[in-house]
């Protein structure tokens, strides 16, 4: 795979980190799978993202910084984040129950035909 699929990646971080759902939906497959890193398992098409996120925004704040992008001649790009999460009011999480927290991951995308079809957290 070229590396043709970053800039793309690019910019759907920085929607989701501007809370920007629809910018973000703008490159991702009608019937996505998407990892849910607060729950665990899959979501499942826009609809199911759309729901998972505003829920999840409705508890905490995600923000996530990509700094190293590793695409594969198999479509997939392997991306490195730093993954910060705050409380609503901006402050540094205590005592969380779910499985968000700040750390760097590596998320893998899945890209066929300039789409996002499949999402994982490695």
């Amino acid at each position: 795979m070229s590396n043709d699929a970053i800039p793309m990646i690019q910019r759907m971080y920085a929607d989701f980190n501007a809370r920007n759902i629809d910018g973000v939906f703008a490159v991702l497959d009608d019937d996505v799978a998407w990892a849910n890193g607060m729950d665990g398992g899959y979501v499942h098409g826009k609809e199911g993202l759309r729901e998972y996120w505003t829920r999840q925004w409705s508890m905490v704040s995600p923000h996530v910084d990509p700094v190293a992008f590793a695409p594969s001649a198999d479509g997939r790009v392997a991306v490195e984040v730093i993954q910060t999460v705050l409380d609503l009011d901006g402050k540094p999480l205590e005592g969380q129950t779910h499985g968000l927290k700040d750390k760097t991951v590596t998320h893998v995308f899945h890209v066929v035909e300039g789409r996002i079809v499949r999402f994982d957290i490695a």
